[in-house]
C-alpha cells in the first residue's frame, strides 16, 4: 500500500477569477462591517442604511440622502466596486513587484495606507460626497482599517492565488 502524500501540486488550481471574487467579496465586507460598526460607536446609533446612503452621495449628491433604499443599494454597489478595483490593483502589483511578495504583510499594511491616500487625496476630493475638516484621530482610524481590512486580505488571497498558480515558486 503507497502512502498518499498530497502536496499544493495536486490540489485544484485557484483561478483568478475566484480569487479576485474571494478577495474582494472578504476586504468589502471587513471594511464595510468597520464603517457601520465604527459610525455605531461614535454615533451610538445603528444607522447603516445612512452611511450607504452616504457612500452613494459620492456619485448622486447630497439627494442620495433622500434617496431611501435605491440610494443604500447603490452604496452598496459602488461600496463594493471600489474594494474590488483596489484589490485588483493589488493583485496586478503583487504580481510584478518582488519586494510586495517578499514581505506580504508589510505590503499589505503599506497598501492601506496607500489606499488611504488615495481616496482622500484625489477620490473623494473629485466625488460629490461632503467632508468634514480635516482630523487626524479620524485619519488615523480609517487608516488603521483600511490596512487591516483591504491591505492585509488583499495580500493574503494573492499570495495564496499566486501560490496556487505557481506552486513551486517558479519565476513568472
Amino acid at each position: 500500500m503507497a502512502l498518499i502524500n498530497p502536496t499544493i501540486t495536486d490540489k485544484k488550481k485557484i483561478t483568478l477569477s475566484k480569487a479576485l471574487l474571494l478577495a474582494g467579496l472578504t476586504a468589502g465586507t471587513l471594511d464595510i462591517l468597520s464603517a457601520i460598526l465604527l459610525q455605531t460607536a461614535l454615533a451610538g446609533v445603528f444607522r447603516p442604511v445612512v452611511l450607504l446612503q452616504a457612500i452613494a452621495s459620492g456619485a448622486f449628491g447630497s439627494s442620495a440622502m433622500e434617496g431611501g433604499t435605491a440610494m443604500a443599494l447603490a452604496g452598496i454597489f459602488f461600496h463594493y466596486l471600489i474594494a474590488y478595483c483596489w484589490v485588483g490593483i493589488y493583485f496586478f502589483l503583487f504580481m510584478h513587484i518582488a519586494l510586495i511578495r517578499r514581505y506580504k504583510i508589510w505590503s499589505g499594511l503599506f497598501y492601506g495606507v496607500l489606499v488611504w491616500l488615495i481616496m482622500n487625496c484625489l477620490v473623494l476630493p473629485l466625488s460629490q460626497l461632503k467632508t468634514g475638516p480635516f482630523r487626524w484621530d479620524w485619519a488615523l482610524m480609517n487608516m488603521v482599517i483600511l490596512m487591516l481590512m483591504i491591505g492585509i486580505p488583499s495580500s493574503l488571497f494573492a499570495n495564496w492565488y499566486y501560490r496556487s498558480a505557481n506552486p513551486k515558486g517558479e519565476k513568472n
